[in-house]
């Protein structure tokens, strides 16, 4: 399904897995058990345009993702406002993996996958099929130059 943001800019959307990066710390190391890691399926809008990795507080609370620092954000309709960030998100795309701090946004009801976590995970938009495509099938290559 297409969606089309504020900007004009062709959305995407696609479910993906977010689990509390600590919690699977802890049951690596024995001290919590593996059905105990706070883990989910979440809903998402990809836009390249976007930033950052949004997330809907419910989901973050329901994660127990520990918060971090306050930290001014921009809409795309020009509003601006103070948010917090929810850290050690583990976000697995397409088999890809890693943990990113996200903003947290109160009334959201589904997450904002941003340019960085495309970047981080090495995933493309294909906008003609409303998908997203690794870069590389054989794995991230990442742009050093």
């Amino acid at each position: 399904m297409r969606t089309i943001g504020a900007n004009g800019v062709g959305r995407i959307n696609i479910e993906f897995e977010i689990a509390n990066s600590e919690d699977l710390v802890r049951a690596k190391d024995g001290t919590l058990p593996r059905n105990k890691v706070r883990r989910a399926t979440v809903s998402g809008i990809v836009d390249p345009g976007a930033a950052m990795l949004v997330l809907p507080e419910s989901i973050a609370k329901q994660l127990g993702l520990p918060r971090g620092k306050t930290v001014k954000v921009r809409y795309a309709d020009g509003r601006r406002a103070q948010r917090r960030e929810a850290k050690a998100a583990l976000i697995k795309i397409l088999g890809r993996e890693d943990i990113f701090t996200a903003v947290v946004e109160p009334k959201r009801s589904d997450a904002l996958i941003g340019a960085i976590v495309l970047e981080a995970l090495d995933l493309l938009v294909d906008c003609k099929h409303q998908r997203l495509i690794p870069r590389d099938p054989s794995g991230p290559v990442y742009e050093i130059e």
